[in-house]
């Protein structure tokens, strides 16, 4: 292993590769990847792995726009021989109750402002996208075509291959251990197979984030927290759009290749980095899914499993430097929509350290927001 780097990205999860390669796309030199396991190990391939333009905050729809614009291209940025399976049938997100319709309302003046096509549509119209949806209590629902579904793992592998095109080296099963900081700067990181002098650390550790600060010095407002979700035999294509319904708190997507993956947020979830499978959740979730998709009702799982989200207080992503270390770089705390946002993310963390001109402002999602009590609250998060 190398005992120097000119970057040391923490990570190898969609948000790590994917800084890496547009860091060395933009022409930055000497990059590591530091990985715990392999890449996709850790929360990215555990994910749903859904994207969506429906968001009810610009910067959250803008981030979207952007990173979708960046996956509907990306054989073209990276050409191999994967497809990243995108499949760009849309989402479906149900309302049962007047407060979530007008808010609903609020999200779609602000989406199509920002040039995103979504439309309201009323029950009979939601049943003529997905037929077999029961619509008994439905008000409306909002559909934008051009969302959609990624495998997780293949859209992990392209970015990790675009970045060792360009130089990056990656190193798996290699955990980082400390951190050295002297005089406000990271001048080296220790592991597990020795030490890397350093003159940017970038943390994409996803639900292990804050421990890696704390290794700088800093405390970082985030918690880790288990999601669980489960696939199904593959059956016939029945389904195009992700449905979703925030009131019931579940998403419900058929993959490519036939199967369903499902999953729920459940506020009593276990925090911590527990990613065991609960018998629990196969019974709530059907509870939450057959009477919306009762066409479900008999279909076999196949299996379950479990990832982390880490969480901030207002569900919002930690980006920027920090003001106690100024090379420490956060990409931190994406409270479960780290893999639909990740190509803006990358970008954007790599234009910082480049120092170019930034396409979107995401100063709002620096650390210091918490201090400042500027909490930025997303009313669209399942």
């Amino acid at each position: 292993m190398k005992n120097k780097a000119n970057v040391v990205i923490i990570g190898g999860g969609i948000i790590g590769c994917s800084i890496a390669y547009y860091l060395a796309k933009y022409g930055v030199e000497d990059i590591v990847i530091i990985e715990k396991e392999y890449p996709a190990a850790g929360s990215t391939g555990r994910c749903g792995a859904g994207v969506r333009h429906q968001w009810g905050l610009e910067m959250n729809c803008l981030l979207a726009k952007d990173s979708i614009r960046e996956f509907e291209r990306l054989h073209e940025e990276i050409p191999t021989e994967f497809d990243i399976q995108f499949k760009q049938k849309g989402y479906l997100m149900l309302a049962y109750s007047d407060r979530v319709v007008e808010q609903y309302k609020k999200n779609i003046a602000l989406q199509r402002s920002l040039g995103i096509d979504v439309k309201l549509l009323s029950p009979q119209e939601a049943k003529e996208i997905v037929p077999h949806l029961n619509i008994d209590g439905l008000l409306a629902a909002t559909y934008c075509p051009k969302d959609g579904h990624i495998n997780p793992f293949l859209a992990n592998l392209v970015y990790a291959i675009g970045a060792q095109r360009l130089g990056v080296k990656i190193y798996k099963y290699t955990e980082v251990i400390d951190v050295e900081v002297l005089k406000g700067r990271v001048t080296a990181v220790i592991t597990t197979k020795g030490k890397i002098k350093t003159n940017y650390l970038i943390n994409a550790a996803g639900p292990y984030a804050q421990f890696v600060a704390k290794m700088v010095g800093i405390e970082l407002p985030v918690y880790s927290e288990r999601h669980q979700i489960l696939v199904t035999q593959p059956v016939k294509e029945i389904q195009d759009p992700m449905v979703i319904s925030l009131e019931y708190g579940f998403y419900c997507q058929q993959v490519p290749h036939g199967s369903f993956i499902m999953g729920f947020g459940d506020p009593n979830e276990l925090k911590g980095t527990d990613i065991s499978s609960t018998a629990n959740f196969l019974e709530e979730m059907a509870h939450k899914v057959i009477p919306v998709l009762p066409v479900l009702k008999n279909i076999k799982v196949l299996r379950q499993w479990a990832g982390l989200y880490n969480m901030t207080p207002d569900a919002q992503p930690i980006l920027g430097n920090t003001e106690e270390v100024e090379n420490f770089y956060l990409a931190n705390g994406f409270s479960g929509h780290g893999f639909m946002i990740a190509p803006a993310v990358a970008k954007l963390t790599a234009k910082m350290i480049t120092n170019k001109p930034l396409d979107i402002d995401i100063k709002v999602l620096s650390l210091k927001r918490f201090k400042e009590g500027r909490l930025i609250r997303e009313p669209s998060v399942v």
